[in-house]
């Protein structure tokens, strides 16, 4: 089923996206980490992130941010 709805995902770039974040969530997912809960936190930090500290924001090195 999956491989036909992805058919339609709009233009292959579109598709190139989808996949990219499919591919965050299970990543997510595999460490242990609630997929949304990830997702929002990343999202929220990524355009304050500094270029060099992108790395830190994968599944695999990725801490939630402390309130302050």
């Amino acid at each position: 089923i999956g491989r036909g709805n992805w058919l339609f995902a709009g233009s292959l770039r579109a598709g190139q996206r989808a996949a990219a974040v499919m591919s965050l969530i299970q990543s997510a997912k595999l460490n242990g980490h609630d997929p949304y809960a990830y997702m929002k936190d990343v999202l929220t930090r990524l355009p304050t992130q500094r270029a060099s500290q992108v790395g830190d924001l994968l599944p695999h090195r990725w801490q939630p941010q402390t309130i302050r």
